[in-house]
């Protein structure tokens, strides 16, 4: 036999199942809101790199490869194997042919992912009694064929470096012993072997730094000039303190058509200019079209079920 309802228990028990109903609403709409703003954000600019960055700290004071250093702190200089001294020595001309290679991120690399590759850069016959001059030529990857992969901190500062920012980042012959009126050139970077078309020669950075030491201050894919306006060689000057002078080639790898990750135009894999793509274009206007989808507030839709659920259990309660 049925007793009577409690009008107040009755009550109670509505209100508690529409306040359960509203704080899971709740719950779930602010769980939704924050994962959609803490959703994660790829830091590099090209997604994935065919190749990761080399970090090879520079050598310090006290280190067998530390050279010297200017009393001003305006260069410092590490041991390089392929560093050369004239005989006879016919003055104060100095100078460094070197090669940088960069990531798709511009970070160097020594060219592991391009193996059976290697730059080429003539230069005149005042380099030709410097060994590894006339030409020059540096083969990928460098630390199967050379004792130090990098031997040159050219680029980026630190407070406690003298030039760069502590780690090395490129390869370079040195040559000490010109005439302090003499003029050295050198050509166009050439490319060859296996992975030649997966190095793009972004540019040449030459310096005469007239005593002042090389500026490291600059970015090496950005400051890199074509060939034409970067000089193609030099003179040096004792009376203009023009002593020194340095070029480097700036080379970037260039992702391989299957390892080149789909984002906006300029990066398009050739699979994806023709039609062939995982992600067709009708799916991208799919997932384009609505600009309320559910993504936007991940959990709405259990929140709506539960929202029912919770007014059933009120008209129960009230039958």
């Amino acid at each position: 036999m049925a007793g009577k309802r409690n009008p107040a228990s009755s009550t109670r028990r509505t209100l508690l199942a529409l306040g359960v109903g509203l704080a899971v609403i709740a719950s779930l709409v602010a769980t939704g809101a924050a994962g959609a703003s803490a959703a994660p954000v790829d830091p590099e600019p090209n997604g994935t790199v065919s190749e990761e960055a080399y970090l090879e700290p520079a050598p310090e004071p006290g280190d067998p490869y530390f050279e010297a250093a200017a009393d001003d702190g305006s260069w410092v200089s590490y041991e390089n194997p392929r560093d050369e001294y004239r005989t006879p020595y016919l003055g104060d001309g100095s100078g460094k042919i070197c090669v940088t290679l960069v990531n798709e991120n511009g970070k160097p690399v020594i060219g592991e992912s391009v193996p059976n590759t290697s730059v080429t850069i003539p230069t005149n016959d005042a380099t030709s009694w410097h060994p590894d001059a006339d030409p020059m030529t540096v083969e990928f990857p460098m630390n199967d064929h050379y004792q130090f992969p990098l031997d040159g901190d050219q680029f980026g500062t630190h407070p406690d470096v003298a030039q760069g920012d502590g780690y090395m980042d490129s390869h370079c012959i040195e040559f000490h012993g010109f005439s302090e009126d003499a003029t050295v050139e050198y050509g166009e970077a050439q490319l060859s072997g296996e992975h030649a078309d997966r190095i793009d020669v972004a540019g040449y950075i030459q310096q005469i730094p007239e005593g002042e030491g090389w500026d490291t201050d600059i970015d090496p894919v950005a400051a890199a000039e074509p060939y034409e306006e970067a000089g193609g060689g030099w003179t040096y000057d004792a009376a203009e303190n023009a002593t020194h002078a340095q070029v480097t080639v700036v080379l970037q790898l260039e992702a391989a058509t299957d390892e080149r990750p789909a984002s906006d135009g300029a990066n398009t894999s050739d699979s994806e200019r023709n039609g062939s793509s995982s992600t067709t274009a009708t799916d991208r206007q799919t997932d384009e079209s609505d600009p309320d989808d559910t993504d936007e507030m991940p959990g709405f839709g259990v929140a709506v079920a539960l929202l029912a659920l919770s007014v059933a259990t009120l008209a129960r309660y009230r039958d």
